[in-house]
């Protein structure tokens, strides 16, 4: 065989994995992707009911849900771990390593869960320390403190969900989710109005349900893991009551990094609520509708973003340099093309996407659908950054490289992007929109240096083979 003809070999068989690749990163993140967004029609159709209740309402929710996600957010970060490394050990074939990192996270969802359940019982004090108006936080407080039960069935599903995609098995977690979100669409519409005889609850109706849709996702999950059949070998219920102290610890150890990261990003956004309720309700609601669109968007990119984790963290533990490349940069591609598609969806109709939470005939409708038109359109332009950085993170999180994401994350969104924000807003008077181009500055700084470095990851000692 002649040179050039070995070139071609080569070039065809490069590209031949960077499909396969392509394919395997769709075939585990398009459920991922399906669950995300499943999961993100719950908290749009509680928003939904709720906005039809009233401006007011809808503000208090925000609040509500911004502390609810904070809090539950740091403990889905100490679960991110579970994933690298179990992804890892099933790359080795290593099934006693993926039980001991999935039954340690499941324990440490019940123990975090326990501690979180005292900060948010006190919501209402903290609301008010934090400058909200009185009546607003009330409200916010009585739903808090039903919706505040479902953390224990979510993120014990959370942790659940990790074993799963680590082991290539997202499919059951796209089907209990849509599962859950079209049960939590049927007590909403009856528990918030009262239709069919049940009682008209209004705002804790969407609590309650939100409750009961957890729940019924965690048992969905738990008999999948008991009854499927490459579930089973793992025997991750199995002597359940059995500790693994250094899995436990290992876990802690890279997850509280990806927590901090996490809390650093909602934080950015529950920072925005509270200046936006400094300005008033109507804006608070207009930025609860623009945030809800937005994490609607981001749903997808995340989805890649977790399918990158285990491709990322499988490649490293077959000691497959080139797999690592490939996997990266296959999910940071897709995260592109998804975000320049979503931009123009949000340029052209941002009207009627914001109209969607609203009941034309509220009085406040028109108002808020005005001051929510220059949010969406910010939305619009980050988007592709936002998903860049939210999948360069996952990749340093399947090389298991967490703590220097984390500065990174802190930097950006709280160096840069709060105190951007609060100047634009309130220094340049430029309202509402000058608190989402702080949002949009911090998520662009800290998606240009998480790519960075990747970049670098050889020459900074990233790659870890053995």
């Amino acid at each position: 065989m002649t040179r050039v003809e070995n070139t071609g070999v080569a070039k065809t068989t490069a590209m031949s994995a960077w499909w396969e690749e392509s394919r395997a990163t769709l075939i585990l993140g398009v459920p991922l992707i399906g669950a995300q967004l499943a999961q993100m029609a719950i908290n749009a159709t509680d928003a939904l009911m709720i906005g039809w209740l009233g401006a007011t309402e809808l503000a208090a929710s925000v609040l509500a849900l911004q502390l609810f996600f904070l809090t539950w957010l740091a403990g889905l970060g100490l679960l991110q771990a579970v994933m690298p490394l179990a992804s890892r050990a099933e790359g080795k074939g290593d099934v006693r390593s993926v039980r001991r990192a999935s039954r340690m996270g499941l324990w440490i969802s019940f123990i975090y869960t326990t501690l979180a359940m005292v900060v948010l019982w006190n919501g209402e004090s903290i609301l008010l320390a934090l400058g909200q108006e009185q009546k607003v936080s009330a409200i916010a407080a009585s739903y808090l403190r039903i919706v505040q039960w479902s953390m224990y069935p979510s993120l014990f599903v959370m942790a659940l969900r990790s074993f799963l995609t680590s082991i290539e098995r997202s499919q059951i977690v796209l089907w209990a989710t849509v599962v859950s979100a079209l049960l939590n669409g049927a007590l909403d519409y009856v528990l918030v109005f009262g239709y069919y005889g049940f009682p008209k609850l209004g705002i804790l109706g969407a609590g309650i349900a939100s409750v009961g849709t957890a729940f019924a996702s965690c048992v969905i999950l738990i008999a999948y893991v008991l009854w499927e059949e490459k579930s089973q070998k793992y025997e991750v219920f199995v002597r359940f009551w059995r500790a693994d102290w250094p899995a436990f610890f290992e876990i802690l150890r890279l997850g509280w990094p990806i927590s901090l990261m996490l809390v650093a990003e909602v934080g950015l956004f529950a920072a925005a609520a509270l200046m936006m309720g400094w300005i008033g309700t109507l804006e608070l609601a207009a930025h609860g509708i623009a945030g809800q669109l937005s994490g609607i968007a981001f749903m997808i990119p995340l989805g890649f973003a977790n399918a990158a984790v285990v491709r990322v963290g499988m490649a490293l533990g077959r000691n497959e340099v080139d797999g690592i490349t490939r996997a990266a940069w296959v999910a940071i591609i897709w995260a592109i093309i998804i975000g320049i598609l979503g931009a123009i969806l949000f340029l052209a109709i941002p009207e009627v996407l914001l109209g969607f939470y609203l009941d034309s005939s509220n009085p406040d409708a028109l108002e808020v659908i005005r001051i929510g038109v220059p949010l969406v359109l910010i939305a619009a332009i980050y988007m592709v950054v936002d998903g860049i950085q939210v999948v360069a993170g996952g990749v340093l999180r399947g090389l298991s490289d967490t703590r220097v994401p984390m500065v990174i994350a802190i930097v950006g969104y709280w160096v840069i992007g709060v105190p951007l924000s609060y100047v634009m807003a309130f220094v340049f008077d430029w309202g509402p929109a000058g608190i989402w181009v702080g949002l949009a500055s911090g998520l662009f700084v800290t998606g240009i240096l998480l790519l960075i470095r990747f970049h670098y990851r050889d020459r900074l000692g990233l790659v870890r083979l053995g």
